[in-house]
């Protein structure tokens, strides 16, 4: 069963278990999860050999703060209803616990940190789709990302898998290679072509709010949290407590 990782690494505990060495992140704001993310999860950690693949749900999304954003409890427990009868899947609260934006390079300077800590040659591979990554660039702070982490670009309907030469052109400049990086072995940039769902959350949103069925477009238990919880009944998800 799909586990959450126990939080708070200066708390004793640990953000990762320290046996896993190959570890991928699905960051997002999973408003509501759904079986594209997984799909993509499961595809990811099957063609990496990955021991364990977090999903990292934000609690304050840069780039939807103006938005009516379901609260992260929501959105948490969700994903952990999602992933919960697959052993190579966690929850990770690691942003939900943390002040401030939801910056994925805070996120892997975190994760890289404590793999130091404890003393694990830990490889970290951050999932994101050929869309997300058109706009990668003018993310936070993105060469803190490539330099800590392996980036893992899927494609998506309309965005399929870039080129080399596209990706040269889209990194940012400082990131492109990152001095931090320059004892990696492995490519800073991989490729999976995964299956492609045309799926999306806004649109699972809409079929909601609309009174139209999700039946599987989202697991089951994802439905029926949506349902008990009465969410999504509007254009704007409903905040609950």
């Amino acid at each position: 069963m799909g586990r959450p990782v126990t939080d708070g690494a200066s708390e004793g505990r640990f953000w990762i278990d320290p046996t896993l060495t190959k570890v991928g992140i699905l960051g997002g704001t999973f408003d509501p999860i759904h079986y594209g993310h997984l799909a993509i999860a499961e595809e990811v950690a099957e063609a990496l050999q990955l021991e364990r693949v977090l999903f990292v749900p934000a609690a304050m999304p840069p780039h939807k703060q103006d938005d009516g954003v379901t609260p992260a409890e929501d959105r948490a427990e969700m994903v952990r209803l999602a992933i919960a009868d697959n052993p190579r899947f966690e929850l990770s609260r690691i942003e939900l616990e943390r002040d401030g934006p939801s910056y994925t390079a805070d996120t892997i300077d975190q994760l890289a940190d404590e793999a130091a800590r404890q003393r694990v040659a830990r490889e970290l591979y951050f999932i994101l789709s050929a869309d997300a990554f058109a706009g990668f660039a003018g993310w936070h702070e993105p060469e803190r990302v490539l330099a800590r982490a392996t980036l893992v670009i899927v494609p998506r309907p309309g965005s399929p898998l870039p080129g080399l030469e596209w990706i040269a052109r889209h990194l940012p400049p400082a990131a492109a290679v990152p001095a931090a990086a320059a004892e990696r072995t492995e490519p800073n940039v991989q490729f999976v072509d995964t299956v492609s769902l045309a799926t999306s959350s806004t649109q699972i949103r809409e079929r909601l709010a609309a009174g139209r069925t999700v039946r599987y477009l989202v697991p089951p238990a994802v439905e029926r949290y949506i349902h008990d919880r009465r969410l999504y009944r509007s254009t704007k998800p409903v905040r609950t407590a």
